[in-house]
Parts: structure tokens; sequence; C-alpha cells
């Protein structure tokens, strides 16, 4: 047989040819399609955003410092009466006066002192965060009108 009755396509140098997907046009295929809007530009602020604000870094520091101190007072004094109450049986029972225990007394104070805790965070949240969250939604008033009236 000859050479001649083989494919050609059989051979290592032949490859199928490679078709790419057909491209489309970029103009609307329906007269009532409207064409693509095109990007909207960002806008600049005439500001630097308050993430990076030092009032909201001072803001976050000041009720940082607001919740330790409430927390700490509150549990604090729980977790003393409760290390008394493992560690110093002796002074938990001790009398005060007539039938009050020590134990007792000290487990009567803790409503108190968590009031006391609670009107620390008040106090410190009028006079120390509250002014400075104020001082920021005033400077976000003028971002917050420029947005609702696009």
């Amino acid at each position: 047989m000859s050479d001649a009755f083989i494919p050609r396509h059989s051979s290592p140098e032949y490859s199928a040819p490679h078709h790419s997907p057909p491209s489309y046009p970029t103009y609307p295929t329906y007269p009532w399609q409207q064409p693509p809007a095109p990007p909207a530009r960002p806008r600049t602020p005439s500001h630097p955003p308050l993430g990076h604000h030092s009032d909201l870094r001072l803001l976050r520091t000041a009720y940082r410092w607001q919740r330790r101190v409430a927390t700490l007072t509150a549990l604090g004094y729980f977790v003393l009466f409760l290390l008394l109450s493992a560690f110093a049986p002796s002074f938990m029972t001790a009398t005060v006066s007539g039938g009050l225990t020590m134990g007792l007394l000290l487990g009567l104070l803790q409503l108190p002192v968590t009031c006391v805790a609670i009107a620390v965070y008040e106090y410190t949240a009028r006079h120390g965060v509250d002014p400075i969250a104020d001082r920021i939604r005033r400077q976000a008033e003028p971002d917050t009108g420029r947005g609702a009236a696009r």
C-alpha cells in the first residue's frame, strides 16, 4: 500500500482548528434598550473619613475604659466575695451583730456595689463618652445630608 491513502489529519503535525467563541456587539440588540450607563466616578470627600479620625479613636478608648471600670467594679467585688467564701470561711462566719454574719453582710452589699457600678458607668458616659460622640455626630451630619440628596 502506498502512503497516498493515509489521511492527512493523522499526522502528528496536524491539529484541529481552534474556534474562539463569537464576540457579540456592545451596542444594544433591541432599539428600546437603553445603552449601558458609564461607571460612576467615586467622589472624594472634603475631609478625611471618620474611620481614621482622631475623635473616633478617642471615643473608642473612652468607651473601652468605661466598660472596664464598670465591669471590674461589679465583677471584682463578686470575685472577692467568692474568694473570701472559699479561702476564709472563719472570716465569713464571724458574727457582726446579732445573727448577721460577715458573709451575709458582704452578700447583701453586692446589690449596692452593682448600683454604684451602674452610676459610675452613667456618669462617665455623660461626662466622657457622650460629648465625644456628639462631636463626631455633628461632623458626620453634613455627609449624611449629602448622601440623602442623591
